[in-house]
């Protein structure tokens, strides 16, 4: 008979574990997923902040060195975005995981005139150029 017990609370004890696991997983999976997505959602953002960035430098660089200057800046983005270039700042809309978009605005110095460019998915090379005898400023993809 002790024998038989023992085989019992085993079991029991194994069943109690196995249903305390499940419920724990099914709290806890979406909790893990909602925060997996804000934490890619907070990736996304400083990479193109930091790409707006690195394109703001070139235009502040070209403009530097005057007419007849050129330099290319490469840019890898996480989802393809729209650049707008207006009253001193570079800006676009990123379209988060919730569907909600988060704006992100970079100063830069420069005479480029109100414009924009449009970034694909992935590498992309953006060149900034202030042509000779020309008096604006140009960036393409």
């Amino acid at each position: 008979m002790i024998g038989e017990n023992h085989g019992q609370v085993s079991l029991e004890y194994l069943l109690i574990f196995t249903i305390s696991l499940i419920i724990l997983i099914a709290f806890t999976m979406p909790l893990v997923n909602k925060s997996m997505e804000t934490t890619l959602d907070v990736s996304d953002s400083l990479k193109i902040k930091s790409d707006l960035s690195k394109i703001a430098s070139a235009i502040k660089t070209v403009y530097g060195e005057g007419q007849g200057s050129k330099q290319t800046v490469n840019v890898y983005v996480p989802q393809s975005v729209k650049v707008n270039f207006e009253n001193k700042y570079l800006s676009c809309n990123l379209k988060l995981k919730d569907k909600s978009n988060k704006y992100i605005k970079v100063p830069y110095k420069s005479n480029l005139e109100s414009s924009s460019l449009t970034l694909k998915k992935g590498k992309n090379s953006v060149v900034v150029e202030w042509p000779a005898g020309s008096e604006n400023m140009f960036v393409s993809v």
